[in-house]
C-alpha cells in the first residue's frame, strides 16, 4: 500500500508503467498514419497541383494526447487507487484489532464495527495478517483470549458475528490475554484499539495499563467516539407518589439531555422524563409522576438515545407500589401520635405501598396484596370467612400482637399462644429488655443487621412445638420468637409478637422496622416465591443492546436471596430470573440489571504517547477509483478508434458527423458504470409486477429504500418464480397506487401527516386489496437509530382506516407463506411485528397494514457491486438471509393472499387424490 494525501494505491508497482509514457510519445509521434489513396485525373489536370507534400508526416498533437491519457488512466486504474482509505492501524507487519464490546460500545456499535471492518480490508489488500482480541468477558464463561493470526477475510466475518456484551470490558483480563498473544507471536505488531472512552475498573487505570502495552509492542492507532458521553442508569428509587430516576455519564463540555421511557410489558412506552445535564455534570434526575394503576404496569426504563444493557433497567415487583390495607381494633385512636396502633405503620409503609384505612371486610372489597391487622381480633363469621378465604387464594395477613389478641387469640395465626403476655417484673418475665438475635439464613429478613439498641420489654408467647424452629423468621437474643410465619393455601400469615406501636418495644422506632415491612410487602407479590437458597432459573436474557431473548448455555441460577446483591456477569447475565413453571406470572420473576452494580462511569486516561488518535463514526468511507479510471481509458479508447477510421477514410464524411457521434455515446454508456437507469415510458408501470415505496424527502433514505427494494426483488426472481421488475417510488394523491400489490413506507421522525387526498388514496389502496409496510426503523435500538419515530406513526396514520392490530402469531401466513420462519428480522431483530387482530374475509383475511421496526429496507438493500452497505445488527450474515426470507414471504403474502391459511379445499383435494 503506497498512499499520497487522501489516494492510496493497492498495487504500487504498477506505477513504475508511467515512465514509459515518453516514450509511448514518441513511437506515435514518428508513425503518422496511413497515407490516403488518391484516384488522379488525366495528366493535364496535374498543371495545376501545387508541388508541395500534403500527406502529414506525424500524429495531431491532440489526438497524441487523448492516447496518452487513455494510456495513463489504464496504469493507474491497474493500480488500485483507493479514494480516503482506511488506515490499517500503521506498521508492515501484522495487524491486531482489539475491540472494546462492553455495555459501553452499544450505543455506537455499527460505527465500531464498520471501523474494524475498513481497517481489515485496507490489512487485506496490503496482504497483512490480522488478529482479533475483544475485551469483555465472552459469554461462554471462557478468560478473554486474542484469536491466532488468520487472512483478514476470516477476521471480516468475525466481526460481522461479533456484538457488544452486557458486562463491562476487562481491560486488566485483557492485558493478559495480550501478554500471551505477545510471547506466541514474537516481533513487531500494529495495533487498532476500537475503544469506548470508559476506565470500567473502580479504582486504577487498567484502561491505561493496556493501552500502554499495545503503544509499547508497536504502532498503535486508537479510535474512539468524540463527543458522545457513556451514560448508564441505576435502578429508580421508589417513592409515595413517583419513582426518581438518576442518570449517571461522563462529563461532558456542553448540556446535554436524555430522556427516560418507562414501558409496559407489550413494549408501549407510557411515559417519560426527560434528564438534564449541565456542562460538566455527571448525573442527572427526574421523576416519574403516575397513577398507582398505570405505574405498577410498567415493566422496564430505557435510557434514550443510549441505547444498551446498561440504560435498561427491569422493574419487579420490588418497585410496585403494592396495595396494603390497615385496620386497628378502634380506629378513632388509631392514629394518635406516638401511641396509634396505626401511627407508625402508616409512615413505614407509606414511601413504598399504597395505603388504604377500614375495615377488613370492606377492605376484601378491592384488590389487596397485604392485610396489617394492629391487635385486631377477628370473630367468627362472615369477617374471618372472607380473610380465611383470601389468605388461600394468595393474600398476606400481617398481624401484630397486643392485650386483644394475647387474651383472646384465634385460628389465623402461625402459631398457638400463651394465654397473656410476657413483659419485665411479670409472669414468664426477665431481667432486662431483650435485643435481637441474627436473623436466620432461610428468614426474609436475612441480611438485615439488627441494631443493639433495639429492645423489646413484653411479647406474647408461642406455645412450644416441634415446628416452632422452622415457623420463626425472627428471635430475640434469649431465643423466643419475635416474628413467625406459616403458609395457609397460597397465601401466607406472619406475625408480630409485639405491638405495632412503641408501647411493648422500640422496634417501630427504628428503620430495622421500615425494611422489615418493606420486605413483606415485596413478599406479598410473589417477589420471593422462591425462598431462602432456592435457585431461580434465568428466563430471559438482556444482550449488549439491551434487548431481551433466551439465556445462553452459560448462564447460570442465582439463589433466591442473593439476587440484590449478584452481580452481572457472563455466568449471570441481567434479565429476569425466576421459577421456569411459573415464568407466566410476572409476580414470580426476579430482574438482574446490570446498573444495579455498576460504578460512576469515569472517562479513560489520554492515549499513551505516540499512538495515533482517530474518531469512530466520522471517518468518510473508503472509495475504489479503480473501476471509474478504467472506465474512462475505455472510453477514450472507443473515441480514437472512431477517430482513427474517420482519418483513414473507411468511413465518410456523413457517417462521421450523425453515427459517430451515436458511437460514442453508445460506447461512453457501456464504459461508464451505470447507477441511474434511464426514466421508464408512461404506463410502464402497468406493465410487469413490482414494489413501490413512499417518497419521504430525505435523499438518502429514499435511495435505501430503492436500493432494499431492489435488493429484494433481485432475491425474489432468484429464489421464486415471481418475476419482479425495478421498484418505483410513489407519492399518495399524485401516482396511481393500484398497479402496486406492496408498498413500504419508511416513517421519518418528522413525518407531516398526509393531506386528505394523499390519506384517501392510502385508504383506496388498502380497502382494495394492497398491503403497507409501515418501518418506524428503531426497533431494538429503543428511538436511538430514529428518535420519534413511533410518535410520527401516530401522527401519519391518524387518517388512515387502520384495523385493530395484534402481534404477529406463531402460525400466521407471514411466518409460512414460502419459507418457515420464527422471527422477521431486518437490519434489527427482535420486537414485534403487527398486523390485523381479526380476520377480514372481504380481503382475503389478508392484513391491509403491517408495522414494525425492523429497518428491512438496509438489510435488503444491495448496491452496484452487489455488496451490502448496512451491517444486519446483531446476527450478520445468519440475519440478513432470514431478513430477505421474510422479504419472500412477504411479497408472496401481496401476490398470492392468504392460501397458505385457507383449509375449506382440503377435504375435497385429500378425496380427490384418494380416488
Amino acid at each position: 500500500m503506497w498512499q499520497v494525501g487522501p489516494l492510496a494505491f493497492a498495487a504500487p508497482w504498477l506505477l513504475l508503467a508511467l515512465p514509459a509514457l515518453p516514450v509511448l510519445w514518441w513511437l506515435l509521434r514518428v508513425s503518422p498514419p496511413a497515407p490516403k489513396t488518391q484516384t488522379f485525373p488525366a495528366l493535364r489536370l496535374l498543371q495545376d497541383l501545387p508541388p508541395t507534400e500534403e500527406t502529414p508526416h506525424r500524429t495531431p498533437w491532440w489526438l497524441l494526447l487523448l492516447r496518452l491519457v487513455a494510456a495513463a488512466l489504464l496504469i493507474i486504474g491497474l493500480a488500485r487507487p483507493v479514494w480516503q482509505p482506511q488506515a490499517g492501524g500503521g506498521g508492515t507487519g501484522p495487524l491486531l484489532v482489539a475491540i472494546d464490546d462492553g455495555w459501553a460500545a452499544a450505543p455506537d456499535w455499527p460505527a465500531r464495527a464498520a471501523s474494524a471492518v475498513a481497517a481489515l480490508e485496507a490489512a487485506g489488500r496490503e496482504g497483512r495478517r490480522v488478529a482479533l482480541l475483544s475485551t469483555a468477558p465472552p459469554a461462554s464463561g471462557e478468560p478473554i483470549a486474542a484469536t491466532a493470526l488468520m487472512p483478514a477475510e476470516e477476521a471480516r466475518a468475525r466481526i460481522a458475528a461479533l456484538r457488544p456484551r452486557p458486562w463491562p470490558s476487562d481491560h486488566a483480563a485483557a492485558l493478559a490475554a495480550f501478554v500471551a498473544f505477545r510471547a506466541a507471536n514474537p516481533g513487531g505488531i500494529a495495533t487498532l484499539w476500537i475503544a469506548d472512552g470508559v476506565e470500567h475498573a473502580p479504582q486504577g487505570d487498567a484502561a491505561g495499563a493496556f493501552g500502554a502495552a499495545l503503544a509499547e509492542a508497536g504502532p498503535l492507532t486508537l479510535a474512539r467516539a468524540e463527543g458522545r458521553p457513556a451514560r448508564i442508569l441505576p435502578p429508580p428509587r421508589a417513592e409515595a407518589d413517583r419513582l426518581v430516576v438518576r442518570a449517571l455519564q461522563t462529563p461532558a463540555a456542553g448540556p446535554t439531555e436524555a430522556t427516560v421511557l418507562a414501558r409496559t410489558s407489550d413494549g408501549r412506552a407510557i411515559a417519560s422524563a426527560v434528564l438534564a445535564f449541565p456542562a460538566g455534570a455527571t448525573s442527572a434526575d427526574a421523576s416519574l409522576d403516575l397513577p398507582i394503576e398505570i405505574r405498577n404496569q410498567v415493566v422496564r426504563l430505557d435510557l434514550e438515545p443510549e441505547a444498551g444493557a446498561a440504560g435498561t433497567v427491569l422493574l419487579d415487583e420490588r418497585f410496585r407500589r403494592r396495595p396494603v390495607g390497615l385496620s386497628a381494633a378502634i380506629e378513632t385512636s388509631a392514629d394518635a401520635p406516638l401511641t396509634g396502633d396505626l401511627f407508625y405503620l402508616e409512615r413505614a409503609l407509606a414511601p413504598y405501598a399504597e395505603i388504604r384505612r377500614g375495615t377488613p371486610e370492606a377492605l376484601l372489597g378491592r384488590r389487596l396484596a397485604v392485610m396489617v391487622l394492629a391487635d385486631r381480633e377477628v370473630p367468627e363469621g362472615r369477617e374471618r370467612a372472607a380473610l380465611t378465604r383470601w389468605v388461600e387464594e394468595g393474600g398476606l395477613l400481617v398481624r401484630f400482637a397486643g392485650p386483644r389478641l394475647a387474651e383472646r387469640p384465634d385460628p389465623l395465626l402461625p402459631v398457638a399462644l400463651r394465654a397473656g403476655e410476657r413483659q419485665l417484673g411479670g409472669a414468664l418475665s426477665w431481667d432486662r429488655p431483650q435485643s435481637l438475635a441474627p436473623f436466620p439464613e432461610g428468614s426474609p429478613f436475612a441480611g438485615l443487621v439488627p441494631p443493639a439498641e433495639v429492645t423489646v420489654e413484653r411479647q406474647v408467647l408461642a406455645e412450644p412445638s416441634p415446628r416452632l424452629t422452622e415457623r420463626s423468621w425472627a428471635r430475640l437474643s434469649d431465643g423466643t420468637p419475635l416474628v413467625t410465619s406459616v403458609a395457609r393455601g397460597r397465601g401466607r400469615i406472619v406475625l408480630f409478637h409485639v405491638t405495632a406501636n412503641a408501647e411493648w418495644s422500640n422496634l417501630p422506632l427504628s428503620g430495622l422496622f421500615v425494611d422489615m415491612l418493606r420486605r413483606m410487602v415485596a413478599l406479598s407479590a410473589g417477589v420471593q416465591g422462591a425462598e431462602g437458597e432456592a435457585p431461580l432459573a434465568p428466563l430471559e436474557i438482556l444482550d449488549g443492546f439491551g434487548r431481551l431473548g433466551p439465556a445462553p448455555p452459560a448462564a447460570a441460577p442465582i439463589p433466591a436471596n442473593r439476587v440484590e446483591e449478584t452481580v452481572a456477569s457472563p455466568r449471570h447475565p441481567p434479565g429476569w430470573y425466576g421459577t421456569p413453571g411459573q415464568a407466566e406470572d410476572a409476580a414470580w420473576r426476579r430482574a438482574l440489571n446490570l446498573s444495579a452494580h455498576l460504578p460512576p462511569p469515569r472517562a479513560a486516561a489520554a492515549p499513551p504517547p505516540g499512538a495515533r488518535a482517530d474518531t469512530i463514526g466520522g471517518v468518510p468511507g473508503e472509495r475504489d477509483l479503480g473501476p471509474w479510471l478504467l472506465a474512462l481509458a475505455l472510453l477514450l479508447l472507443a473515441a480514437d478508434l472512431v477517430i482513427s477510421l474517420v482519418q483513414r477514410g473507411l468511413v465518410g464524411p456523413q457517417w462521421s458527423r450523425r453515427t459517430g457521434m451515436a458511437a460514442l455515446l453508445l460506447a461512453a454508456a457501456l464504459a461508464l458504470p451505470a447507477h441511474a437507469q434511464a426514466p421508464e415510458p408512461e404506463g410502464a408501470a402497468a406493465t410487469a409486477t413490482r414494489l413501490a415505496y413512499i417518497v419521504t424527502g430525505d435523499t438518502q433514505v429514499d435511495e435505501i429504500s430503492r436500493l432494499g427494494l431492489a435488493g429484494l426483488s433481485d432475491f425474489v426472481n432468484r429464489r421464486t418464480a415471481a418475476a419482479l421488475a425495478e421498484p418505483h417510488a410513489v407519492v399518495p394523491g399524485r401516482d396511481d397506487l393500484s398497479l402496486y400489490p406492496l408498498i413500504y413506507w419508511p416513517v421519518l421522525a418528522e413525518a407531516a401527516q398526509p393531506d386528505a387526498a394523499a390519506a384517501a388514496a392510502l385508504n383506496t389502496f388498502m380497502r382494495n386489496g394492497g398491503i403497507i409496510l409501515l418501518d418506524t426503523r428503531d426497533e431494538g435500538s429503543g428511538e436511538g437509530m430514529n428518535p420519534g419515530g413511533r410518535a410520527a406513526l401516530r401522527r401519519v396514520t391518524r387518517d388512515l382506516a387502520v384495523p385493530p392490530l395484534a402481534p404477529v402469531a406463531e402460525d400466521h401466513v407471514l411466518k409460512r407463506a414460502f419459507y418457515l420462519l420464527q422471527d422477521l428480522p431486518g437490519r434489527f431483530a427482535g420486537g414485534q411485528v403487527w398486523v390485523a387482530r381479526d380476520q377480514d374475509r372481504a380481503n382475503d383475511s389478508v392484513s391491509p397494514v403491517i408495522i414494525g421496526g425492523h429497518d428491512w429496507a438496509a438489510a435488503w438493500a444491495m448496491d452496484a457491486r452487489g455488496q451490502n452497505p448496512y451491517a444486519t445488527i446483531p446476527g450478520g450474515a445468519r440475519q440478513r438471509i432470514l431478513a430477505y426470507r421474510f422479504g419472500v414471504n412477504l411479497v408472496m403474502y401481496a401476490l398470492t393472499g392468504n392460501y397458505k391459511g385457507d383449509q375449506v379445499h382440503v377435504p375435497a383435494i385429500l378425496e380427490r387424490l384418494g380416488n
